[in-house]
């Protein structure tokens, strides 16, 4: 890989990982409910996940979904029930000192196993392969796992640290109802564009 290419790969991968998603709205919701240092493991579960995932997708599961294609409506289903349900529990959400008791965030293995579920993280995994690794070499595949989880993981510390920031704010029960359900929709409507395919 030459050094252009390195550098597009790095844009690629911050641009993705730093924009909106269902990754990044579930680490604001876990922020403001959880706080920055518990979110710690969720954090971590995206950024190792999806590099694995990218690793492994080039290794040869997108070859095996395009061989079977209902793959993809059954992956499909699956990711749009588990998007609803997560959304379901961020928009019932109890308050950050309740949470922060009560409840706990999603953890280091949760969060890697989302990312097969994620349709971002799909659709993101899929054009740094086809882009950055379409010879699908294992120096090639590991170069793009490696880059995206250098790259991912100080990029979605920004939505934790954001969530966390709002934590005191939140303590209103009217703000944080609000708060809530707007993350709740932002996640449904992250899914639109899996919807229309």
């Amino acid at each position: 890989m030459t050094y252009e290419t390195l550098l597009a790969l790095l844009g690629f991968a911050f641009v993705t990982s730093v924009t909106p998603g269902p990754n990044n709205l579930m680490l604001m919701a876990s922020g403001a409910n959880f706080g920055f240092r518990r979110t710690i493991p969720h954090m971590m579960g995206i950024s190792f996940g999806f590099g694995l995932m990218c690793f492994v997708m080039g290794l040869g599961v997108v070859g095996a979904m395009l061989a079977l294609p209902a793959t993809g409506l059954v992956l499909k289903v699956v990711s749009v029930a588990y998007m609803l349900w997560l959304a379901w529990k961020i928009a019932h959400a109890s308050a950050p000192e309740a949470a922060a008791e009560a409840g706990r965030p999603m953890t280091f293995v949760q969060a890697a196993a989302f990312q097969w579920v994620n349709p971002k993280a799909w659709t993101m995994a899929l054009g740094a392969i086809a882009l950055y690794a379409a010879d699908r070499s294992l120096w090639s595949l590991g170069l793009v796992a490696v880059v995206f989880t250098l790259v991912n993981l100080p990029t979605v510390s920004l939505w934790a640290m954001m969530g966390q920031g709002m934590r005191r704010w939140l303590t209103n029960p009217a703000r944080l109802r609000a708060f809530n359900w707007t993350m709740a929709a932002a996640l449904v409507a992250s899914l639109l564009p899996v919807l229309r395919m």
